[in-house]
């Protein structure tokens, strides 16, 4: 259906001082504190997840050497959506129009509609990776749970036995459970805290743990364990598109967690119809939301 002169007749009078409504900033781009970018030119992308080896035996002397066995653990797989969206107007409402191009102002609101899309779609893993949600990790668990399994036999766990509300309790538990996190043979690994993702409701609550010089919220002349140690080095970066308030998350510099493919970037196009005199727009991209290593993220949905 065409946007005719029937929806647009203010448009259509002298005398009309102003049209607003489609000038309102955006939140832009809160994707890329999350994730990493590939480019992509498969219909889909795999990555797999390998398991190395135990820890080295003694060998007695005399003795012949053991041998272990390698496999791999488990795959991640990214299905590219096509996210796509378009206009038509009629000649008519085009050429009557006493103010503005249509076709200028309406783009802008295209566009703004693609950009809300891919950030929803960005924090689709965070919205629904916990208990009861629809995102599972690659492993065939919840995205973030306390039984990631492991070759071994063991589990990781990147979210808290019980949820807990962001504070510096919590933060440090999160930090010294990061720090335990092992590899599938049950091998320890190095992953450290890198960056803070919480809702705008906690970023008050972010800039009193992470900036202040001594402990928030005591009576302890203790300084602030967290800042002096540069426990989360990146900070923290308010995501305007988490819908749980209190939830909260510590990205890790854990290589291949959370990815973005490009399978083809965004296309604008427009044409004319002979036959009405409509101009049509549209606007197509595709692309893709993941995560290969639930240990890219720790989180909490809060209590």
């Amino acid at each position: 259906m065409a946007i005719s002169r029937a929806q647009l007749l203010k448009e259509l009078l002298p005398g009309l001082n102003a049209l607003f409504g489609l000038e309102y900033a955006k939140y832009e781009n809160e994707h890329q504190d999350i994730y990493e970018t590939e480019s992509s030119d498969r219909s889909f992308e795999e990555e797999v997840k390998l398991s190395g080896f135990n820890a080295a035996p003694v060998k007695d002397e005399g003795s012949a050497i053991s041998y272990d066995n390698a496999q791999e653990s488990f795959t991640a797989r990214y299905n590219h959506e096509t996210i796509a969206m378009g206009f038509a107007i009629t000649e008519e409402a085009m050429e009557d129009n006493l103010y503005d191009s249509l076709s200028a102002r309406y783009t802008k609101a295209l566009a703004r509609a693609m950009a809300y899309t891919k950030q929803v779609k960005a924090v689709n893993p965070f919205n629904n990776g916990f208990s009861g949600g629809s995102f599972d990790s690659g492993d065939g668990v919840d995205l973030f749970s306390t039984s990631h399994p492991l070759v071994s036999g063991g589990t990781n766990a990147n979210t808290p036995s019980t949820q807990a509300d962001m504070n510096e309790t919590s933060l440090e538990a999160a930090v010294i459970t990061i720090a335990g996190w092992t590899d599938e043979r049950g091998l320890l690994i190095a992953g450290k805290p890198s960056k803070l993702i919480i809702p705008p409701n906690l970023m008050f609550v972010a800039q009193r743990v992470l900036k202040s010089e001594l402990r928030v919220a005591t009576a302890d002349n203790d300084i602030n364990a967290i800042r002096s140690m540069g426990t989360i080095p990146d900070g923290f970066a308010v995501n305007h598109y988490l819908t749980d308030t209190d939830a909260w998350f510590i990205m890790t510099d854990i290589p291949n967690g959370f990815k973005h493919f490009v399978r083809t970037s965004m296309e604008t196009s427009m044409d004319g119809d002979f036959d009405t005199g409509n101009v049509r727009y549209k606007s197509r991209e595709r692309y893709s939301f993941g995560v290969s290593d639930p240990l890219g993220a720790y989180g909490s949905s809060g209590a």
